[in-house]
């Protein structure tokens, strides 16, 4: 068969049966049809090592190791389907050195200043319009932080993964892995209540828990956009996106002692080596602490 045709019912296979996000099967579709350009609709390791060498000196490296995950779930695909007997990756060196980039978290008193910016647009709303759109943002900033969850996994909520009696949210991440959240805290649980309250009839209407004003499901965008005016009026420089929230939960969680591992069951990380990057920002934040705060820095010899 030609190569862009079993890229075609491969990428089928990952929607159907894999039941992966059409975000994730299009990013496939990029990284193959990239490689099928490449390489002129040859699949063998001659191929592969010089896209790979190409990918490196093209991409960054978090972009390279992503596109060669992609070439090498392809090609155990084509295994199982036997379409090639050999896998070409078999005697092919594919791992480098990463530089590591620590994730950007927001202090916790912006946090609550934004928080707190959002509670405040509610009290000055003087429309039913502002006073809904102020309800909100504020049940999405709290659910962000609350949970620790995706921006795309908050967006897709559907109104029966929301317990507002048992207080739990059941969020399905990547590789549909389904995890369950509990929600505790008073002021969360209100913000969420009076949310739902105010938009009960537009969440039956769409199937989606947050809505936006022309009734339809919130999109990651508005959340992108709302965090960044709520920023701008709180007077912060610097730009926070939805993930840096993510990143602020667990890292905080991690310097209150938290188990990595009940950290990466609420992140839903399938591996515990992504979740332990949280522990290289509490070190750093260790060291920070240290160096200006430790007490013998007041003793002068």
């Amino acid at each position: 068969m030609e190569l862009r045709n079993i890229i075609n019912t491969y990428l089928s296979y990952c929607s159907e049966q894999r039941t992966l996000s059409s975000k994730t099967t299009k990013a496939y579709r990029i990284d193959l049809l990239q490689f099928t350009e490449f390489s002129c609709s040859k699949f063998d390791k001659n191929s592969i090592i010089n896209y790979i060498a190409y990918l490196h000196r093209k991409f960054k490296p978090k972009t390279a190791k992503r596109k060669i995950a992609a070439l090498k779930a392809f090609a155990h695909y084509l295994m199982i389907q036997e379409i090639i007997d050999v896998n070409p990756f078999d005697k092919i060196d594919t791992s480098f050195r990463e530089p590591m980039v620590l994730p950007k978290v927001i202090p916790i008193n912006i946090i609550g200043k934004i928080l707190e910016n959002a509670y405040s647009d509610f009290q000055k709303s003087n429309t039913a319009f502002f006073r809904k759109k102020a309800v909100r943002n504020i049940a999405v900033l709290e659910l962000l932080f609350a949970t620790g969850a995706r921006v795309s996994e908050i967006c897709t909520l559907t109104p029966d993964a929301v317990d507002l009696i048992n207080h739990t949210i059941k969020i399905f991440g990547k590789g549909s892995r389904e995890r369950i959240i509990q929600i505790e805290n008073a002021d969360v649980l209100k913000a969420l209540n009076s949310y739902y309250e105010m938009f009960s009839d537009d969440i039956s209407k769409s199937g989606y828990f947050f809505v936006n004003k022309l009734h339809q499901r919130l999109t990651e965008q508005s959340v992108r956009v709302m965090i960044n005016k709520q920023a701008e009026a709180i007077g912060y420089q610097k730009h926070i996106t939805p993930h840096m929230f993510r990143h602020s939960f667990a890292t905080l969680l991690l310097e209150e002692d938290v188990d990595i591992r009940y950290i990466q069951k609420i992140l839903g990380h399938s591996s515990i080596s992504t979740t332990q990057i949280y522990t290289h920002v509490s070190m750093a934040k260790q060291k920070e602490i240290l160096a200006v705060k430790h007490p013998r820095n007041k003793i002068k010899i």
